[in-house]
């Protein structure tokens, strides 16, 4: 009896695969932080608003709402660019468990579901972080290997 061939996926197929999957998560997090950016007291008071009715303090959703386009501006710039990319991705992932824990709070299923698809979208990143072969940090690290 004949043994089947083993499928194998193709290193560069995986690399092509990681790069346009973190590119498209990158682009999807600058533009939420940037679209904020001119107006992230509006943003922040928004969220102040949605939160009145639970029992975290105005002060405790407030500050961080100030924090959460510019979080998203440089997480999608960095992971676009491939810079600092593991660092990038576990701060975006952590991002995610607090607004996880916001939308849950409100018992937001439909957002809950979708930041879900975020979270496993970063989860693959991590950990296939060594097919980021197309970026700077591997850039960087091939100038660095030729010093």
């Amino acid at each position: 009896m004949a043994s089947q061939p083993t499928p194998w996926l193709r290193r560069r197929d995986i690399v092509t695969a990681y790069t346009l999957l973190r590119i498209v998560l990158g682009v999807n997090f600058f533009n939420h932080g940037f679209t904020r950016l001119g107006s992230i007291p509006a943003f922040a008071q928004s969220m102040v608003d949605l939160f009145q009715d639970t029992f975290i303090p105005e002060p405790l959703v407030r500050a961080p709402s100030f924090l959460v386009p510019i979080v998203e501006f440089i997480v999608g710039i960095l992971v676009t660019l491939g810079l600092a990319n593991q660092a990038a991705l576990i701060t975006g992932f952590g991002l995610m468990i607090v607004l996880m824990y916001g939308v849950t709070l409100l018992q937001n299923w439909d957002t809950a579901t979708s930041q879900l698809i975020y979270c496993l979208v970063f989860f693959i990143l991590i950990a296939a972080n060594s097919f980021n072969s197309f970026s700077l940090d591997a850039w960087i690290k091939r100038r660095k290997d030729l010093s």
